[in-house]
Order: structure tokens, then sequence, then C-alpha cells
């Protein structure tokens, strides 16, 4: 695997930052508190329940629909907690939530089971666990990966969760006050640390948006350097965690800090796209048929009410008990977020989850030179239609 995938895998080591005394208190409440939890059981498709108007079994969709994340439980992957009915089942050891997989209240005659990924999948990318363990279904991919992977390891993305990518460079708002961009933080003397090896940072740099004597790609995760540069370093983050830790939760900080997403700096990427096996999209089609609209509305539903969905991922978090940390704060901050950056959204259209082939051709035209230089080269001749489809797409159901 590339350096390139191992770092955009753990890039979100950072997210540990928000581990406090009070953090710590409220996972341990948490996890007394936590229901339906098992540390070794399995999924069962069969529950005593009646389908309602969505029939996946009948559809053709396996018995459990497996889902791999890329990261521990949190707000991000709202939209598919949300799939999850009543009495969830926790399994710290298989970092995996399960139940009868829901459409709009009602069962759908199987199973869904939301894993882990990050620690849980030593790191390494989704795509990589999607090929070593065929029980999965989908599994997050973001674009420039799926180029890069195109050749070896290729992947059809079905459903976008994000409209816009929440990856950001973010720095200091006081030290640099005319600072609106991360073109204009390149016009200055800081240093941006990132997890080495990102791909989207060889286009900053080769794009001259930021000064390759400027960049540091040792960041490993942790504000301490953020913290001991007294705010003369910019650094990675997501716009959905950093800009509310930073300023609650990390007490020697305390203070906001400005941001600018990736996505507005030229490089679009759809983040978390959900994907199958190139292989067995044709197997698969009548069942993504059914499934994906279940998704979409998902989508649509947890943003419009996130409260009980929220409570079984901090419930998983507490339960998983790996050193990840994630408070109430930080999910609802991240739901506000997404909104409000226009993160999650119908985009140009009417539409939740489709794909622009526009914006996607753009990402190949970007990233192909950059993996040739990486000597992880794309498929030959690659085109969009073959690493995202909105064949299964609903086009009525939107935000």
């Amino acid at each position: 695997m590339s350096s390139t995938l191992r770092s955009t895998r753990s890039r979100r080591l950072g997210r540990t930052v928000a581990t406090s005394a009070s953090a710590l208190a409220l996972v341990a409440t948490l996890a007394a508190c936590s229901t339906g939890s098992s540390a070794d059981s399995e999924p069962t498709a069969s529950v005593d329940l009646p389908i309602g108007a969505v029939d996946l079994a009948a559809a053709g969709c396996p018995a459990n629909v497996v889902i791999q994340t890329d990261w521990n439980p949190e707000a991000e992957q709202g939209n598919l907690y949300q799939l999850i009915g009543p009495d969830a089942t926790i399994d710290a050891a298989k970092k995996a939530v399960s139940g009868p997989l829901f459409a709009s209240g009602e069962y759908t005659g199987v199973n869904v089971e939301v894993r882990s990924g990050g620690p849980a999948i030593g790191f390494q990318t989704v795509t990589s666990q999607q090929y070593t363990d065929t029980d999965i279904t989908l599994g997050y991919a973001n674009t420039d990966e799926a180029v890069q992977l195109s050749d070896e390891m290729p992947t059809t993305a079905v459903f976008a969760p994000f409209e816009v990518g929440p990856q950001i460079i973010m720095w200091d708002p006081a030290t640099y006050p005319d600072v609106k961009t991360i073109e204009d933080l390149g016009k200055t003397d800081a240093f941006v640390r990132y997890f080495g090896g990102a791909a989207y940072m060889e286009y900053l740099m080769g794009s001259g948006i930021l000064p390759a004597s400027h960049v540091d790609g040792g960041y490993d995760g942790t504000p301490a350097s953020f913290i001991a540069a007294g705010g003369k370093d910019a650094q990675q983050g997501f716009a959905t965690v950093e800009p509310y830790v930073y300023e609650n939760e990390i007490a020697d900080w305390g203070k906001p800090v400005a941001f600018q997403l990736i996505h507005d700096a030229g490089y679009p990427i759809y983040a978390s796209a959900l994907s199958v096996r190139t292989g067995d999209l044709e197997e698969l089609s009548p069942c993504l048929t059914a499934l994906v609209p279940v998704i979409q509305q998902a989508t649509v539903d947890y943003y419009a009410d996130p409260a009980a969905t929220n409570e079984l991922i901090l419930n998983a978090v507490a339960e998983f008990d790996n050193g990840w940390v994630y408070t109430p704060g930080v999910a609802d901050y991240s739901v506000k977020a997404q909104v409000e950056l226009g993160l999650v959204g119908n985009g140009s259209d009417d539409t939740v989850g489709n794909f622009d082939v526009d914006r996607v051709q753009k990402i190949i035209d970007i990233t192909t030179p950059l993996f040739e230089k990486l000597g992880t080269p794309p498929a030959d001749g690659l085109t969009p239609d073959q690493i995202v489809t909105n064949e299964f797409i609903d086009p009525s159901i939107g935000f």
C-alpha cells in the first residue's frame, strides 16, 4: 500500500485531541447506561418483525448488509447508523454496530452492520479491507483514492454522503488576521503540518498554492505542535471537529481557529463515497436499486432529527473503549457544521447523494499525474463512469 493511502486513513488520529477528564468521565457514564450491547455477538438477520414497504430481502440484498467506514463512530456517519432499527447490538470486539435495517420506521427484511475503520482495521484503506473481506457490501472511498486504486482494486461509488468534503487547513486568525484562504496562507511564513503523503497536499504544492518549503508531513495527530508554535503554524483538520475541539475542549488553546475547506481550494473530491467492488456491481444491482434510495432517505431523516442516532453513536464509542473520545458537544457541532457549511446537501439539483461526472473527471485529471509520480498510476483510460454511478439514485429524494 502506498504512503498516500496510509496517510489518508490515519489522518483522523488528530481527533483523539479531546481527551480530558470530563470527556473520559462522560465515556464511562455512557458505557454504563448503554443498552443492547454484546462483546461477542453475531448480527442476526432473522427478526420477528413485519416487513414494510421496502423489502430488501426480496430485492436480493444480503441477509446482513455490511458497511465499512474509515473511522470510529461519529456524526459524519450518522446516516448509516440511522439505518439501524430498535435494539441495536454494539459489538465491542468487532467494533461494529448492527441491527434490523429500517427504512422510514419499517423493517426491510435484512440486517445492517456498520463497521468501524481506522484502528479497527489497522489503519489500512477501506478498499483494501473490502478486497480482503468479501462480506463487506459497501465501503467508504474518497474519489482520489478510487482513482489511485482503480487498476488493482477497482471500486464503483453508488452514493455520495458528502456534497463537500470536510477536510480543512486551519490557522490562528489572531496571528494571521488577513489570511482568508489557503492560498493567502501560502504567502506567509507559516508552516503547514499534515499527515505525509496525502494527495491533496501534492495538489496544493504542485499548483503553487502552498510552497513545498513550507509544508511539514510530520503531523502526529495531536495538538502539541500547533499549541507550541503559538499560532505561527497551520495544520490539517476537519471542519466537523477541530474548530469546536480546539476552542472548547483543549484548555491550552481555548480560542477560535480559522480554516478553509480543501474543496474550496480546488480539490473537490467526493469524500467517503459508499462504494462496491466493481466486479460485484452487476450482481448487486437489484439490491442497490432498492437499497440506495433507503440510504438517501436515511440521510435526509438523520439531519432532520439526529438526537437518537447520535446517542447510539456515543454509546458505541463508549462500549468500544479504544481511546477514541467523542463528546456530545462534538457530535452536535458536527451536525450543525455539516449543514451550515454545505458539506451535506443536494448540490446543484434537488437530489441527495448523486455525482457530478464533470467534477469526477476533474479529480481524475488532477490526480492522475500525481499518482503516476508516486508510482501508483490509475487504470489506463480511466473515465468517471468506471468509478461512480448514479444508476441507483432516486432523483426525487433530497433535502
